[in-house]
């Protein structure tokens, strides 16, 4: 594994010669955020806890810029991304916790570590066989359960996903889709019991909640993102709903006093 591990660092060593490879891009880059961190009011006195939100959102504006295929904003969105990575490794620095040197060299071990198939001698299928090897190579570092690690700032629907996904991967699952949409016709049915019986707010939400966890369950089968396609829905709910706002503008109208029929008739049109 030694030898394994100096043949990669040197090839490493080799690709950082190649010209393509940004490296007097990336060490201006740091010195920036590090001189930002000293000279500017508002860079100095943020903490990890303060820039969550940062985080966060930048990563959300990645999201947004792959989902509009535009390649100009991903690339904006990405440095922004970077800076955050950067920024909190370097109060990482300042506070004696990690340095980014570490946070490099740990991510690269992991990824080596973590993809035996092609930095060792390890044999795979396809990709299948690679997520079920990667399962059980966290197993292996440590962690007690295989739904262990998945963020809890996650939003619920990706998250619900990622949690069954790695079930999934032990062989706890369906064969195939048919009870897994027989499921969701079941917590329909359970839902609509509950609110027509008249039960209580928590039972009912509870029940909703198996509803949308039954139907995050059929996506996967369908090898479709929730996530994913309720941003898109949103999106084209948005989109649908201005126009609805427009026309009202253009005609003299104010939307609160439209009926439900204009404005359903404006919709039918947007679509």
């Amino acid at each position: 594994m030694l030898n394994q591990y100096l043949k990669i660092v040197i090839f490493i060593k080799i690709y950082l010669l190649k010209e393509d490879v940004p490296v007097k891009e990336f060490a201006e880059f740091v010195e920036i955020v590090r001189r930002l961190r000293v000279d500017c009011p508002w860079d100095r006195i943020q903490t990890h806890l303060s820039l969550r939100r940062c985080l966060l959102e930048e990563t959300y504006e990645v999201l947004e810029a792959i989902d509009s295929g535009n390649k100009t904003e991903l690339r904006k969105e990405l440095g922004d991304l970077l800076l955050q990575v950067v920024f909190h490794a370097n109060i990482g620095e300042e506070e004696n916790q990690f340095t980014l040197s570490e946070v490099i060299k740990g991510e690269s071990k992991k990824l080596i570590d973590r993809h035996p198939h092609v930095f060792g001698d390890v044999n795979v299928s396809g990709a299948e066989e690679v997520k079920r090897n990667w399962e059980h190579l966290k197993k292996k570092e440590g962690r007690k359960s295989v739904i262990e690690g998945i963020p809890e700032e996650l939003p619920a629907l990706l998250k619900a996903y990622r949690i069954q996904e790695k079930a999934s991967k032990v062989g706890f699952d369906w064969n195939d889709s048919e009870p897994a949409f027989a499921k969701i016709l079941e917590e329909l049915n359970e839902l609509k019991a509950n609110v027509e019986s008249g039960r209580d707010e928590k039972d009912i939400e509870d029940e909703l909640g198996d509803l949308l966890f039954s139907i995050v369950n059929y996506s996967r089968f369908l090898k479709l993102n929730p996530e994913d396609a309720l941003r898109r829905t949103i999106r084209k709910f948005r989109d649908r709903f201005s126009k609805i706002e427009k026309f009202a503008e253009e005609n003299g109208k104010v939307l609160e006093e439209m009926s439900l029929e204009e404005m359903d008739e404006i919709w039918n049109r947007a679509k």
